[in-house]
């Protein structure tokens, strides 16, 4: 297939595509008249890439991904180098996961000292009730 119709199938643009090719993610194949050329194999690859993406990972880091694919292996995910990559984000996400635990206990902390401070404790939010007329 063509370099537009891979780009719409993955979802994405040709210039995307053309930004993997120069960063090594997809492989830079061309017909005898020079148009790019990819088959369903590199559609894999574009979708292993997306899904990584989505899930927070730099372009940088679905490289092992993509070899392992390239390797044979179905799912991308299941050599070393991409168990690896694997391990780092995970630490990533709970250090992340700890620190917004942090900002957290920080901001009720500050609720409550604030409230604590209002004349005559915390003020409803909604009266309802009497009004004026």
């Amino acid at each position: 297939m063509r370099i537009g119709e891979l780009a719409e199938r993955a979802g994405t643009t040709t210039r995307t595509l053309r930004y993997y090719e120069s960063r090594g993610l997809l492989p830079a194949r061309r017909t005898e008249n020079g148009h790019r050329t990819y088959d369903e194999h590199d559609l894999r690859l574009l979708q292993q890439i997306r899904t990584l993406q989505d899930f927070g990972f730099e372009l940088e880091e679905t490289m092992p991904f993509v070899d392992c694919l390239r390797a044979g292996h179905p799912a991308g995910d299941t050599c070393p180098a991409s168990l690896a990559v694997y391990r780092r984000k995970i630490a990533e996400l709970d250090g992340l996961i700890d620190r917004l635990q942090e900002i957290r206990a920080q901001v009720g902390a500050q609720l409550l000292r604030a409230e604590a401070e209002q004349p005559g404790g915390p003020q409803p939010l909604c009266e309802l009730g009497e009004r004026e007329t």
